[in-house]
């Protein structure tokens, strides 16, 4: 379990608890994207400073909170210039992903069809997001890219998972809309 005290973590675990009791899936997904938007903006909660150092050759991943009460996890992601993801999906977990700072470009994709590990998929549209805005992911409705298309700042966002997202399915450009599928273990960054 991460042990990273950082301000208003109190405040932000309460606010997150409470959303997390909202009901099903989509009103917990709701409540959380209404709580994310408010910590964001709330001068109480500070994430910690390593969160704003990003990683060469990847963005980071750092899981910041895991509630043993509720099984959630919060992952705070630093996305240097240019770095971004490939179309994934969330395996099966519901997820609420917020921009703390700087902006992102996040795509949303459609699955039109499969065949075995071949998936079509067409893009469904996107947004540049920034500080304080919140989207959520609910399965079969997961699969995105995100990106941070700024040439020289770093971009912060906080995500909350149903529980600890240890792998997920990312889909490797064949031809056209057509992807592979692969399984890809994710690993977490030190926080300090």
């Amino acid at each position: 379990m991460p042990d990273i005290a950082f301000p208003g973590q109190d405040k932000l675990v309460s606010a997150l608890d409470a959303a997390v009791s909202a009901g099903d899936d989509h009103a917990i997904t709701a409540a959380l994207r209404n709580t994310l938007c408010r910590m964001i903006r709330d001068r109480d909660v500070a994430l910690p400073a390593c969160i704003y150092e990003p990683i060469d050759d990847h963005y980071a991943r750092r899981e910041i909170y895991r509630s043993a009460e509720h099984g959630y996890s919060v992952v705070a992601m630093t996305w240097g210039p240019g770095q971004g993801t490939p179309v994934h999906d969330h395996c099966g977990l519901w997820c609420v992903e917020g921009v703390w700072d700087g902006e992102l470009e996040i795509t949303q994709y459609e699955l039109l069809e499969h065949e075995g590990e071949r998936f079509r998929f067409r893009a469904a549209g996107g947004m540049q997001a920034g500080p304080g805005s919140a989207g959520s992911l609910i399965p079969p409705h997961e699969y995105h890219t995100i990106r941070n298309t700024s040439p020289d700042a770093v971009a912060v966002s906080v995500h909350i998972y149903k529980a600890p997202m240890e792998c997920c399915s990312m889909f490797v450009p064949e031809r056209g809309e057509w992807y592979a599928r692969q399984a890809k273990p994710l690993e977490i960054d030190e926080a300090h």
